[in-house]
């Protein structure tokens, strides 16, 4: 018999048994999840965890990452003019439900599932009923599942959550020896611009460093924090990652940082992180107190293509937004999130918007993807 627990922390669930159902994505891992919430990062900024767990009998078969929101920053699905016009017809948006890896644009499964499971269309529908549930209960204005895979939307479809279409950017690798061969692959133009920049780079005598795992020590962390939160600061206001979560990386998840610093004669002046798994490196944060010209680009992209070669990554995974990185070799991809609205004029409303924007972002990724830098075939 199947029940779902609501788990308040992630601290009530076995770490082997959640990492079970997350897989070796990193984001979805018991490590990074409780690593977040463990560390202070989340409800100084509006995350307060409410994960669904469905047992049979003592086993944990199936689960979902569900936090309620009071704001929606961290998110990168922007819906805040969805917010403003519900309050402007008299209603409170939030608090609202969210499935998301706080402060990660990162595609995953969301509905996640024991591996061999005979019943896992009950496990999921069970997750999917339960959530929309706990919306109509609690007397909240909706549910949003952000960067769900795509196999996953039809469950999705069928439970009358609205599909939004967005995209992201991301770098692939076609069995590259090495980064010229890689360049080999690009137009003369851009081939001919990421060279340029790379020698700007060297000429400034920058020395770059790239650590993983065990190798990032007490320091490193604590300088490249000091880079995050300067750089977090001057662009977008409050950091949401402490310390402590980076300091904790290694414990929680053996060998999955990547850490690429960039040193001036003896000190530190920049550096970009990111998590790998054994197929994809996802770049997440970048911070310096020196400006170098193009050093954003080499630290960010080359750098990372460079350690997708030579260990043998499928994908580079950098982030949200960024048409620049079509220049650097980067192409469209689709990403999606799901939204249920509880008041019925304005899911109906929002339903409608979602089908116009579709139209269009199809036909913005269509575009972009005539201005690639790979060669024409």
């Amino acid at each position: 018999m199947l029940r779902v627990t609501v788990l308040g922390s992630l601290a009530a669930v076995e770490p082997s048994a959640w990492d079970a159902l997350a897989g070796d994505h990193p984001f979805l891992r018991h490590g990074f999840l409780h690593g977040v919430e463990a560390t202070h990062c989340l409800e100084p900024q509006g995350w307060y965890s409410q994960h669904l767990a469905v047992y049979d009998g003592d086993t944990l078969c199936g689960a979902l990452p569900l936090y309620i929101r009071d704001n929606s920053y961290g998110e990168f699905v922007f819906d805040w003019s969805w917010a403003e016009a519900y309050e402007r017809g008299g209603a409170r948006y939030y608090p609202k439900l969210v499935s998301a890896i706080p402060f990660s644009p990162v595609t995953g499964p969301r509905l996640l599932v024991a591996p061999g499971r005979q019943d896992r269309a009950a496990i999921t529908n069970l997750l999917l009923e339960t959530a929309l549930a706990a919306v109509e209960d609690n007397q909240l204005s909706s549910w949003h599942c952000l960067f769900p895979e795509e196999d996953e939307l039809p469950a999705h479809d069928e439970a009358g959550l609205a599909r939004r279409l967005g995209c992201q950017y991301h770098w692939f690798n076609h069995d590259y020896r090495d980064f010229d061969h890689f360049l080999a692959d690009l137009n003369s133009k851009k081939r001919k611009q990421i060279k340029r920049e790379r020698r700007i780079v060297a000429e400034h005598d920058v020395a770059i460093e790239v650590l993983t795992g065990a190798e990032i020590t007490a320091e490193h962390w604590s300088v490249f924090h000091r880079f995050y939160c300067s750089t977090f600061e001057r662009k977008w206001g409050e950091p949401r990652l402490t310390e402590a979560f980076f300091q904790s990386l290694e414990q929680r998840l053996p060998g999955s940082a990547v850490l690429i610093m960039a040193r001036a004669g003896t000190r530190y002046v920049a550096g970009a992180f990111g998590l790998k798994s054994g197929s994809v490196l996802y770049g997440r944060h970048w911070g310096c107190n020196a400006q170098f010209d193009n050093l954003h680009f080499e630290l960010c992209y080359y750098q990372t293509i460079a350690y997708c070669i030579e260990h043998g990554l499928a994908k580079l995974d950098a982030g949200a937004q960024g048409e620049h990185k079509l220049a650097r070799g980067f192409i469209p991809v689709n990403t999606w999130s799901t939204h249920w609205i509880r008041e019925p004029g304005f899911r109906r409303a929002v339903g409608d918007f979602l089908k116009r924007e579709r139209q269009a972002m199809e036909q913005h990724v269509h575009t972009l993807s005539a201005h690639v830098a790979f060669k024409a075939e």
